[in-house]
């Protein structure tokens, strides 16, 4: 595929692994079969994989805010199988749709506590929304979220959480690689 020469391997590796779930072949071993240097991989960072229609639609998007695996790129190939076929938002995917979807790889700074809400910025920080065992997670620069208050109520709701009030709010960057859309 053409549009794969200028892709960051994240994304290569994204791509190749539900390429290869959908069609019945084996998961990328590691992610040195898109790029071998090493040093893009040995490090254990958390990650969520999302995956749009060409029309910009969410196909699924599933994702870890602490590293679950001990390097990034079992990171990124548990996270691609998730967003493809166990987001419970969406049917799972078959193989006829990879030419109609973008991926893109977020790899995630470790949270930390946010002590006043003017220290956020939906633009720059994902939020982390807590309360009573529920937690919501909202990737930073999505489009229509352009307000704290949005980006917290947006977060709160994927949790469950009715009631602001008492809420803890965690906030990281994201270093965000993707397909052209």
């Amino acid at each position: 595929m053409d549009r794969e020469s200028n892709l960051h391997p994240y994304v290569k590796l994204a791509r190749l692994t539900v390429e290869r779930l959908l069609k019945g072949g084996a998961l990328p071993a590691s992610g040195s079969e898109v790029d071998a240097d090493a040093a893009l991989w040995n490090i254990g960072r958390a990650c969520f994989v999302s995956i749009k229609t060409l029309r910009g639609d969410l196909r699924g998007c599933i994702g870890t805010i602490l590293p679950v695996s001990p390097t990034l790129d079992r990171e990124i190939v548990s996270n691609a199988v998730a967003a493809s076929t166990r987001d419970p938002r969406f049917r799972p995917m078959v193989a006829s749709e990879l030419d109609a979807v973008t991926f893109s790889v977020d790899v995630l700074s470790l949270p930390e506590p946010v002590p006043d809400r003017s220290a956020l910025d939906p633009a720059v920080w994902g939020v982390i929304v807590s309360k009573g065992g529920l937690r919501g997670v909202l990737l930073p620069d999505l489009e229509g979220v352009d307000t704290v208050e949005r980006q917290i109520g947006i977060a709160a709701q994927k949790a469950g959480i009715g009631n602001l009030n008492g809420i803890a709010i965690e906030r990281f960057r994201v270093d965000r690689y993707k397909e052209a859309e």
